[in-house]
């Protein structure tokens, strides 16, 4: 019987003052929580919480690289700040640019807040992973991925995830397969795959 394909995702927090304990890191729990509802997956996460620090941040990506994750999201230090360096890291360890997803981001962002023209995610690909800086609060991390509905349960604007399992496909990763009520993946038909049964 077929099964759905295992994968590896890294998740990064960067908070000088989480990672210090000040407070409690509420993105990585975000990070896993929306994932575990989004993918039929099994999923064995990589978990990172580390301070604003672009030569910390650019070598916490490459390690979760080089340790199989086919997917890495970061959570925080994307504003405008002076410690704000995830893009920087992250453009830093880069294969390929992929602008689109965050062009995304701050149109779903726009939807609610002004000050989403402040935001400078980017997404990248390096080898054979696609690497993603996301908001730093759990709301906005759930917008950003699922995207935004209006009151009759239809999309309004698409969440960046629709497009991360077609993404992953095309650098050689694992298939990667959604539950439509929270994401609806999109892969043209030819790249689609039966859906194991349970």
């Amino acid at each position: 019987m077929a099964e759905f394909d295992p994968v590896r995702i890294g998740i990064v927090s960067v908070s000088d003052r989480a990672s210090s304990g000040v407070y409690e890191d509420k993105g990585l729990p975000a990070l896993k929580e929306w994932l575990v509802a989004a993918l039929y997956n099994p999923i064995e996460f990589v978990e990172r919480l580390i301070p604003d620090e672009r030569e910390g941040i650019s070598q916490t990506l490459i390690e979760l690289v080089d340790g199989g994750c086919a997917l890495v999201l970061t959570t925080g230090g994307t504003g405008p700040a002076l410690r704000d360096v995830t893009p920087e890291a992250t453009l830093a360890v880069a294969h390929k640019e992929m602008p689109g997803f965050g062009e995304q981001m701050r149109q779903i962002s726009l939807k609610f807040v002004p000050t989403a023209i402040l935001s400078r995610q980017v997404a990248v690909i390096r080898g054979p992973c696609l690497i993603m800086n996301l908001p730093g609060q759990p709301k906005s991390i759930k917008e950003t991925l699922e995207g935004v509905r209006d009151a009759q349960g239809q999309s309004v604007v698409p969440g960046i995830f629709a497009a991360v399992p077609y993404c992953i496909d095309l650098i050689g990763g694992p298939y990667l397969d959604t539950r439509d009520e929270v994401c609806k993946a999109f892969r043209p038909k030819t790249a689609i795959r039966p859906r194991p049964q349970s």
